[in-house]
């Protein structure tokens, strides 16, 4: 997103320290945020075959994909808006940066601290499609049924509704057969679309903090030592 120029090339003592300081508060408070954030109990093994996840790394921000025909639609019904997919991909974040023709600095510096409202981005791939993304920024997971009918839930709560129940649409998404809704979700410096991600992650059951997650390599170092052995 670029990086701003430093107005002066050397600090005093005096603002070295206070700049320390500032910076110890910001991790303390990203800390206690994730603190908060509830993480569903362990669950017990289960017996019924799990479900392949993947996790997948768009550089900014992260997804998750899953296969449609595993997906409940008592659960996620809006799955059924790609009845044709193979794949569906879901993620997370602020309404105007997300949507955005070209992402810039000043729209990424006003979904941190001014955010207009979040959106989900939901797109249906077919079975290759995951296939034109480097196998490094790909991480296969493991869950449990119940795991995933508690993580596509989370999914399913995320969508905002109009006055009959319908998810709302916002427009075509940035890919193939997708669309951009509107979320519930507020996004902002200590909620960003990773640490969403993380939050769908442990409702999955997984071994997975949201806690002071903010980037994509956050959540990607996690899941990798959770990852299915090629």
């Amino acid at each position: 997103m670029g990086s701003s120029r430093l107005s002066r090339a050397v600090y005093s003592a005096g603002e070295m320290g206070s700049t320390t300081r500032i910076a110890g508060w910001l991790a303390a408070l990203v800390l206690t945020a994730g603190c908060l954030t509830h993480a569903p109990d362990r669950e017990a093994p289960s017996h019924d075959p799990a479900r392949a996840v993947w996790v997948v790394d768009h550089g900014w921000h992260t997804a998750i994909v899953v296969r449609r025909a595993d997906v409940d639609p008592a659960i996620w019904p809006e799955v059924n808006d790609f009845a044709q997919a193979a794949l569906v991909e879901i993620a997370w974040g602020d309404r105007d940066f997300y949507m955005a023709a070209e992402a810039t600095a000043s729209l990424a510096v006003k979904a941190a601290l001014f955010t207009s409202g979040s959106v989900l981005h939901v797109a249906g791939l077919g079975e290759s499609g995951l296939s034109g993304i480097p196998a490094s920024d790909v991480v296969e997971l493991r869950i449990s049924r119940p795991g995933f009918d508690r993580m596509t839930r989370f999914a399913h709560d995320e969508y905002q509704r109009d006055a009959e129940g319908r998810a709302v649409r916002l427009g075509p998404g940035l890919y193939g057969a997708s669309w951009f809704y509107a979320a519930r979700s507020r996004y902002h410096l200590f909620s960003t679309c990773n640490t969403w991600v993380a939050r769908a992650l442990q409702h999955a059951g997984l071994d997975v903090t949201s806690a002071g997650i903010v980037t994509a390599g956050a959540v990607m170092q996690q899941v990798r030592r959770l990852a299915v052995a090629p």
